[in-house]
């Protein structure tokens, strides 16, 4: 059984890496938004002011990035970046 090398027997596959790309962008800017509007909106709604604001803000925009990379890694499974010869 040989093991592919990066060398040569193995091409970037444009399309699927600009079709995760682009999803990847529309994606997270729908997360973000909503990570930035539900920290804001539950600060609010616990009182918290404007540092228990950041603060929710944060731990939802931390949420996110575990969201975006689950979604890239799901969709890099589904959509090679790369693929032999």
């Amino acid at each position: 059984m040989s093991t592919p090398t990066l060398t040569g027997d193995r091409r970037i596959a444009w399309q699927n890496v600009l079709t995760v790309i682009s999803a990847a962008i529309l994606i997270g800017a729908e997360v973000f938004g909503a990570a930035f509007a539900g920290g804001w909106a539950l600060a609010n709604l616990l009182e918290l002011g404007p540092y228990g604001e950041h603060i929710m803000q944060g731990l939802f925009f931390l949420c996110g990035i575990a969201v975006m990379v689950a979604f890239i890694r799901s969709a890099q499974r589904v959509e090679p970046f790369t693929r032999k010869g």
